[in-house]
């Protein structure tokens, strides 16, 4: 999961709030597609939970979740800080391979990928295998993971588990060309830090949060 900074909302969203009888569900065609471009941009095209990359122009190709889902919480179902991009989630295979949004349906989170007082990346933590949890055991948390997103299904542990190997493969690589210039080999973590951190064509790389959990991890090893 990654930090979402949320931007200006659509003015067509906010049109349709305005009008009489608006709800999430009689919202236009068009304004839904302004809405989900919008998420699409302030996301960097990667889910909002599992971080896998959104794909463009396929149908269908995301969810508009609901952070306080709409059955619940009803005022906030067209509140533009309350909606996020999601992946399909494995929607229509079985229960099992279900993730995200389609796995979390109405249950409630604590962990939020929105949140400006606790950052969602300071929570997790990896490891080669692919596997998220809670960077201090939170039973709550890896509940939240586990059974609520099924963020640790087999095929995002592989993707994960993807990237976090190629990027220890390349911090092995560079420490042994580097050997014992350790201000050097530093700057290469913090140089590939800001890679996994930028975008490219205003996306985000996939599992981006792992290697920068990675890399932010070696970066303290060596700074002590």
């Amino acid at each position: 999961m990654k930090q979402i900074v949320k931007t200006v909302e659509p003015n067509s969203l906010l049109q349709h709030r305005a009008s009489q009888f608006a709800n999430f569900d009689n919202i236009p065609l068009a304004t839904k597609e302004e809405l989900r471009q919008s998420l699409l941009s302030e996301q960097g095209h990667i889910c909002c939970y599992c971080m896998k990359r959104i794909p463009e122009h396929t149908s269908p190709y995301m969810k508009v979740e609901h952070y306080k889902c709409q059955d619940n919480f009803g005022a906030f179902q067209l509140t533009y800080s309350n909606l996020l991009g999601a992946c399909t989630g494995n929607e229509g295979q079985p229960k099992i391979k279900h993730t995200c949004d389609t796995k979390k349906g109405n249950a409630d989170l604590t962990i939020s990928p929105t949140s400006t007082l606790l950052i969602c990346e300071t929570l997790f933590k990896y490891n080669s295998e692919g596997e998220i949890s809670s960077i201090s055991d939170n039973a709550d948390v890896n509940r939240q993971l586990n059974e609520v997103l099924n963020l640790n299904m087999q095929t995002l542990k592989d993707g994960r588990s993807e990237i976090y190997l190629e990027v220890q493969e390349r911090v092995r690589l560079e420490s042994k060309r580097t050997k014992k210039d350790k201000s050097s080999f530093v700057k290469f973590l913090e140089q590939e830090r800001v890679k996994w951190l930028e975008r490219t064509d205003n996306k985000h790389r996939p599992y981006c949060s792992v290697a920068v959990y990675y890399l932010t991890k070696k970066i303290k090893s060596h700074q002590n």
